[in-house]
């Protein structure tokens, strides 16, 4: 079954990070990817741009409404994501649990409509 793993931070605790910490997160999320690829479970995944250069859609009365930025205004920011492929919820939780961003941010884990047809 395939999931996503959502990736939620503090944009502005990221931003702010000393160059140090920035390489540390960097490495952690590498070995992640690394470990996900070599286990077989990784589909997709990458990293986002900040919100700042976010639009959002919506149509309204039949109309394009676009905004500039997120919709929402939130603690944590999507960041990034992964799909990966596991066994069964309790496998994607353990992969959910060693995303580097489940110990500074969250981490939500959707499982995805599989296309029946």
């Amino acid at each position: 079954m395939r999931y996503m793993l959502l990736i939620y931070v503090n944009e502005a605790a990221m931003a702010a990070a000393p160059t140090d910490k920035t390489y540390e997160i960097s490495a952690a999320y590498g070995a992640y990817t690394d470990a996900l690829k070599k286990s077989g479970a990784w589909v997709a995944g990458d990293r986002l741009k900040p919100t700042q250069a976010a639009t959002s859609v919506r149509m309204v009365n039949g109309k394009t409404n676009v905004l500039d930025g997120p919709y929402a205004d939130t603690k944590e920011q999507l960041a990034g994501f992964y799909m990966i492929e596991a066994e069964d919820a309790d496998a994607a939780i353990a992969w959910a649990a060693r995303c580097p961003a489940a110990s500074a941010g969250t981490v939500e884990l959707r499982p995805i409509w599989e296309q029946t047809m």
